[in-house]
């Protein structure tokens, strides 16, 4: 089955602060601030100066996501963007979720 991949908007802030207390919770054990995580992603979607997050869809159904913020290197100078936040639908796995968000970032970063 395809999937697509498109900008996150503020009405997936639901389903990305639940990707990324999911995530924390399944490598880290970590049980996160359900409020802050919210206020978190919602600060990001309002300032892509933040970071932009990505959601990847089945069949018109959200089952993955990834975010890049940026960092200066004064090394380089330049910007470089780190991939975090990343969730896949446990139910979605190993069906190429994560590499289509990748390969997505990838095509914006050489762009």
């Amino acid at each position: 089955m395809t999937i697509s991949v498109r900008s996150a908007s503020p009405s997936d802030a639901e389903f990305l602060a639940h990707g990324n207390a999911a995530m924390a919770l399944e490598t880290e054990h970590k049980q996160l601030d359900a409020g802050v995580v919210d206020a978190g992603v919602r600060a990001a979607l309002g300032d892509a100066t933040k970071g932009r997050y990505f959601i990847a869809e089945r069949a018109g159904e959200r089952v993955g996501q990834l975010m890049f913020t940026y960092e200066w290197s004064d090394w380089r100078n330049g910007m470089f963007w780190w991939i975090q936040s990343v969730y896949v639908l446990p139910q979605a796995r190993r069906e190429g979720v994560f590499r289509a968000l990748f390969r997505h970032v990838e095509q914006l970063a050489a762009g």
